[in-house]
C-alpha cells in the first residue's frame, strides 16, 4: 500500500468517524428533547447512527491493518 493510498483511507475513516458522530448527536437529541412524543423516530434514526458507526469500524480496522503493514 502507498503513503498516498493510506492517506485515502486515512481522510475516509475520519470523514465516517464524523458521520456516525452527526447520527449519534441526532440520537441524543431525539432522547434529550423528543422523547416520549418522538418515540417512532428511535428505529430509523438508532438504524442510521448503528449503520453509521459500524462503516467506520470497518474503515477503522482497513486502516489499522495497513498502517501494521507498512510498520512491517
Amino acid at each position: 500500500m502507498t503513503e498516498e493510498e493510506l492517506k485515502v483511507l486515512d481522510k475516509d475513516v475520519k470523514r465516517l468517524k464524523r458521520i456516525s458522530s452527526e447520527w449519534a448527536s441526532q440520537l441524543h437529541d431525539l432522547v434529550e428533547d423528543k422523547l416520549p412524543a418522538g418515540y417512532e423516530q428511535i428505529p430509523n434514526i438508532a438504524q442510521s447512527t448503528y449503520d453509521a458507526c459500524q462503516a467506520w469500524a470497518v474503515a477503522n480496522a482497513k486502516l489499522a491493518a495497513a498502517q501494521k503493514e507498512i510498520q512491517g
